[in-house]
C-alpha cells in the first residue's frame, strides 16, 4: 500500500461543530463524542466492525433535538470516507453481510460505485417514531444512511429481516453495515487499478 487512506473533515454550522478523523485501513479504534448517546454507540459499533479507526467530536443543538447533530456527524463521515479512498484503485468495491443481533437480522450490501444511492427496507411499523434511549428517534438510522450514502459516494441496499427491540434492529443494521463496508473497501491483491470497466468510480 503506497497511499495512507485517511482523511480529517470540519463542518460548522449554526446547528452544529463537528471535526472527523478516520483510517479506512486501521483496526476498530474509536473516540466517539457526538454527545447524543446512541448515535455514539452505533458509531462506535461502525467502527469496530468496519475496522476503520474514528475519531469524532460533534456539539449542535440537541436541546432543540438530535437530528440537526446526527445529520451533520453523517455528512462528514460520509465526506471523509469519500475522501479517503481516494481514485480506489485495488478495492474489492463490493461488500454483503448479514448480521444478527439476538431476535433481530440485518443485510447490507454496499457498492464503492460513486453512484449514490440508498435502498432501505424492513423496519417493524412505528420503529421510525420509537425514541431508542429516549432521545435517538428511529427515523434517524435511514437519515443517517441517507447522508453517507449521498456524501461518499456509496450504493447501499439495507434491509431488516426480523427484529422486535428497536435498540437490536438500529445496532443491527449499523453492524451489517460496517461489515459490508469492511468487505467493500478492503484492498485485494487480485485487484489492478480501478474495479470498473470504465476505468473510474
Amino acid at each position: 500500500m503506497t497511499n495512507a487512506r485517511t482523511a480529517s473533515r470540519t463542518r460548522t454550522t449554526s446547528e452544529s461543530s463537528i471535526e472527523l478523523e478516520l483510517d479506512l485501513d486501521g483496526t476498530g479504534q474509536s473516540s466517539i463524542d457526538t454527545s447524543v448517546p446512541f448515535f455514539d454507540h452505533m458509531l462506535t459499533a461502525f467502527a469496530k466492525h468496519s475496522l476503520t479507526d474514528l475519531r469524532v467530536k460533534a456539539t449542535g443543538d440537541t436541546h432543540i433535538d438530535v437530528h440537526h447533530t446526527v445529520e451533520d456527524t453523517a455528512i462528514v463521515l460520509g465526506e471523509a470516507i469519500r475522501e479517503a479512498l481516494g481514485d480506489k484503485a485495488g478495492i474489492s468495491r463490493y461488500g454483503d453481510a448479514l448480521v444478527p443481533l439476538d431476535e433481530a437480522l440485518a443485510q447490507a450490501v454496499v457498492d464503492i460505485s460513486g453512484r449514490p444511492f440508498l435502498v432501505h427496507m424492513g423496519e417493524p411499523a412505528g420503529f421510525e417514531m420509537h425514541l431508542i434511549g429516549g432521545h435517538f428517534t428511529g427515523s434517524m438510522v435511514r437519515h443517517t444512511f441517507e447522508a453517507i450514502a449521498f456524501h461518499a459516494g456509496l450504493t447501499m441496499h439495507v434491509r431488516v429481516l426480523g427484529g422486535r427491540d428497536p435498540h437490536h434492529i438500529a445496532e443491527a443494521e449499523y453492524k451489517a453495515l460496517a461489515r459490508a463496508f469492511r468487505q467493500a473497501k478492503a484492498l485485494d491483491p487480485l485487484v489492478h487499478g480501478i474495479p470498473s470497466t470504465k476505468g473510474a468510480l
